[in-house]
Parts: C-alpha cells; sequence; structure tokens
C-alpha cells in the first residue's frame, strides 16, 4: 500500500521531515506523497511515521496502490540500491 494525504492537510509541516525515503513533497496546495517512493515506513520503523506525526489525520491508504507487506519490502531495497548507487 502507498499513502496519500487528503484536502483536509493543513500545511504543518511536520510530516515531510519525518519520510525516510522522501516520498512526500509539497504540492500545488498540500503535501503530497511519491507513491513509487512510499513504503509505508516498511524496511525503516514498523509504523508509517507520517501518519504519527499528523494533527489531522489526513494520511489514510491510497485505494488504487494496496500493496502487499512484500511489494512494499522490495521497494525498499530498491530504493536503497539506488541511494547507494
Amino acid at each position: 500500500m502507498a499513502l496519500m494525504i487528503t484536502d483536509e492537510c493543513i500545511n504543518c509541516d511536520v510530516c515531510e521531515p519525518e519520510c525516510p525515503n522522501e516520498a512526500i513533497f509539497m504540492g500545488p496546495e498540500i503535501y503530497q506523497i511519491d507513491p513509487d517512493k512510499c513504503t509505508e515506513c516498511v524496511g525503516h520503523f514498523d509504523e508509517p511515521q507520517c501518519r504519527q506525526v499528523c494533527p489531522v489525520e489526513c494520511i489514510p491508504v491510497h485505494p488504487q496502490r494496496i500493496e502487499s507487506r512484500q511489494v512494499l519490502m522490495a521497494r525498499y531495497e530498491q530504493l536503497r540500491r539506488k541511494a547507494s548507487a
């Protein structure tokens, strides 16, 4: 699964620095999550850090990106390989 940020986002800036994959970025109006970089913190933490710090709980699972833990771990490993190359 990848996460997404809804329009309830208040642009409080707390989620972006928490993302270990740098998947969160400022969009035209609110923060957004790049689903190709989001691993829901698999490989880093037990729970998604952005969801832990979000004061308005506006970070649900992206309905079109339901992925298994194995897929998320494979993405984490791929991102790690790219970063070390």
